[in-house]
């Protein structure tokens, strides 16, 4: 059984020469916070093209993941440094596929996807470099849907389901390149529950029949 460490929501700032406006400076919160199927109440998505939206409601890190990104940066990682709402002990996100669940009394969630890195990230961390450091690293998170809404907070007990079907891990999601996947992997990623984007992405470079 894990637990949820933290709680993370964003405000509004702006980055980068062009005062670009974004949400990623999350920070953790006290106290059960209301999780819609739109996602944390309160927390800013400024870029709803790209983030957000009932299939990116929450984004998800494990407590393995904020370990490896401390050693890697040389520093401790705070929760929410890297723009997640969630961060749940013990679960490393290279072991996590689409479909795969979290349950707490109250809520649930599905992963439908991992997360991208932008120019934003690399904005919000100070590197230039740092979507490809992202890449490399190969611990980014998931994207969640939510199937049952209700309150969180840090301190909840997590039920970790995995999906019963075919695996599509983060990491592989991650370094894949969409037009070149092969038949029997566009068959995979379709049998899963793929958020809207991805489904779109994989559609528009592999046409349905």
């Amino acid at each position: 059984m894990s637990t949820i460490q933290a709680v993370c929501l964003g405000h509004p700032i702006r980055l980068g020469e062009r005062a670009q406006r974004t949400g990623i400076d999350k920070r953790p919160v006290e106290g059960p916070v209301v999780l819609s199927a739109e996602g944390l109440a309160g927390d800013s998505v400024c870029n709803r093209k790209v983030h957000g939206g009932p299939d990116q409601a929450v984004y998800g890190f494990g407590s393995v993941d904020l370990d490896a990104w401390s050693l890697a940066l040389g520093k401790s990682v705070p929760p929410g440094l890297l723009g997640e709402n969630l961060v749940i002990s013990g679960i490393d996100s290279r072991d996590v596929a689409v479909g795969d669940r979290f349950e707490t009394d109250t809520v649930m969630l599905e992963v439908t996807a991992t997360r991208m890195p932008c120019s934003t990230l690399s904005l919000r961390m100070g590197d230039p470099h740092f979507a490809r450091r992202f890449l490399e690293l190969g611990q980014p998170g998931f994207y969640c849907r939510v199937l049952r809404p209700g309150a969180i907070q840090a301190g909840d007990s997590v039920r970790f389901t995995r999906f019963e079907g075919e695996r599509v891990l983060m990491g592989e999601m991650l370094t894949a390149k969409v037009k070149a996947l092969s038949p029997e992997a566009v068959q995979r990623w379709r049998s899963t529950p793929l958020s809207a984007r991805v489904a779109a992405d994989l559609d528009r470079a592999h046409p349905r029949a």
